[in-house]
């Protein structure tokens, strides 16, 4: 009796008619018909034509998530495809981008996004319940079904939000592999540029080499004193050791490159060039650079994404503020009465409602409008440091091709000059070895630091794309290492 005075008081409460629960259970009827015929589907890829979009705009590069053992084979014989010839910096990010695991990760997630998503457009199923209960006095049979009136009412927004999500979720995954893109370039720039300059200090080695024997047998004959044979030696060990740190170095770097192409076992015995690839004859003019990075960052489109998702979500917490349960079911239920020994049955339906007394809503929309604005503020300090991003990147690549090409137009040609002229000098006995020595010390230090000028180009070139793509790691430049410096401390004195 208790329970008929609870449902007749909450059906007052909503309805100002007991009529109204019957066009609300037809209603909801054709709400649910509707909503099932509107239901997402899964993609035949997963959500994968964005990222392949986005990559082949960006990158002009292949993307592939391996699904089946088929896509495995095919990616493998791609990737051994490349391996098979010397590497180039294109090469490299195309591996990666078929055979990082962690990128197929990534992938991975994109497809748990899209399941998720097509959870979140299905209505609620409704709950079945079966109770039985035997006493003294009498048998009941009571069987409910339930409905959540407020999940199917609330769905076709809840699914709007759900296909922004998983979008956010394709942009997060294009978003990646741009980033695994870009490192992989940058690790490969790194790595042969090591290998550069180690290949021109095993030949200054080899030079000095042979004249610290020589100097030592002219001190044997005591035509070389011991002050210029110790200067001949130390300019030999401090070569030594640097080319030493330079190979420890380059072997890191060739790891790293390593890594970000998922490479091991016998893939490792990949070959790349001994130099890095000539300057561009031409500059890259980007004028409105601000402007494209604003329009292609693929990290402002999510956070753009996000936005309106927390729009909807707001929309959708002012419908629903003074609601938050609400479930409409149908009961049918049996009562054996022991006298008689008959089964009366008894049908009718129940809803079911949370009245708001001490929280009418208020809070959770002010957790909305504070999110929402959150959310409003972060997007606009992302567009900030975007545009930031990308002035800074054009005008790091626009000096560091200024001062590779200096090195390689003014300074190298020079100091070729002066090594030539110091060496003449010297076989006609003018200048001592030490003056000689002091000489080669300055070739090395300036050959060393145009090869990482080159180097330094070619990582700001990957940052400019990134900083207009995205997928950029920035502040991470001028990383390298000085090349050999006056150990000794004798430069400074001639």
């Amino acid at each position: 009796m208790l329970q008929g005075r609870k449902l007749q008081f909450i059906a007052r409460f909503v309805w100002s008619a007991g009529g109204q629960l019957h066009r609300l259970r037809t209603s909801a009827a054709l709400v649910g018909v509707a909503l099932l015929s509107g239901c997402a589907s899964f993609s035949p890829d997963a959500g994968m034509d964005v990222v392949g979009d986005i990559t082949a705009h960006e990158l002009k590069k292949d993307v592939v998530a391996i699904r089946s053992p088929e896509d495995a084979d095919s990616a493998r014989d791609a990737v051994k495809r490349l391996l098979g010839r010397t590497l180039t910096a294109d090469a490299a990010v195309q591996i990666a981008l078929l055979n990082n695991r962690g990128l197929q990760a990534v992938y991975n997630e994109l497809a748990l996004a899209e399941a998720e998503m097509v959870e979140g457009s299905l209505p609620p199923n409704p709950r079945i319940s079966f109770s039985r209960i035997a006493g003294s006095a009498e048998i009941e049979i009571e069987r409910r079904i339930v409905a959540d009136i407020l999940a199917l009412v609330t769905l076709p927004v809840r699914s709007e939000i759900a296909l922004v999500r998983f979008r956010q979720a394709q942009l997060r995954a294009a978003l990646e592999t741009l980033r695994v893109a870009a490192e992989t370039r940058r690790a490969y720039y790194r790595a042969v540029a090591s290998r550069e300059v180690i290949g021109f200090l095993a030949q200054a080695q080899t030079a000095a080499e042979t004249a610290t024997e020589l100097a030592t047998r002219l001190g044997e004959t005591g035509a070389m004193n011991k002050l210029d044979q110790a200067r001949e030696q130390v300019f030999y060990a401090d070569l030594t050791a640097q080319l030493a740190t330079i190979r420890q170095r380059a072997s890191s770097e060739r790891e790293a490159l390593s890594r970000s192409m998922g490479l091991w076992g016998g893939d490792l015995d990949f070959k790349f060039p001994n130099a890095l690839p000539p300057l561009p004859r031409r500059v890259q003019t980007l004028a409105g650079i601000e402007v494209e990075a604003v329009r292609r960052r693929v990290d402002l489109q999510i956070s753009r994404m996000e936005l309106d998702a927390l729009a909807k979500s707001y929309g959708l917490t002012q419908a629903t503020r003074f609601i938050n349960i609400l479930e409409a079911g149908y009961f049918d239920k049996f009562i054996k009465d022991k006298e008689t020994g008959q089964s009366i049955r008894d049908r009718g339906f129940e809803i079911e409602l949370q009245i708001p007394i001490f929280d009418f809503g208020e809070v959770r929309v002010r957790q909305a409008e504070a999110t929402y604005m959150q959310a409003v503020n972060r997007l606009l300090e992302l567009a900030i440091n975007v545009r930031s991003q990308a002035r800074d990147a054009y005008r790091v690549y626009r000096s560091a091709y200024d001062i590779a090409g200096h090195y390689n137009r003014e300074v190298l040609p020079l100091r070729k000059i002066i090594s030539d002229e110091t060496l003449l000098r010297y076989n006609a006995m003018q200048i001592d070895v030490f003056s000689l020595l002091a000489e080669a010390r300055q070739r090395i230090v300036a050959t060393t630091a145009a090869i990482e000028a080159k180097r330094d180009f070619w990582l700001a070139t990957a940052e400019l794309k990134a900083a207009v793509a995205g997928g950029g790691m920035f502040g991470s430049r001028n990383e390298g290492t000085r090349p050999m410096a006056e150990s000794s401390g004798e430069t400074g004195r001639h």
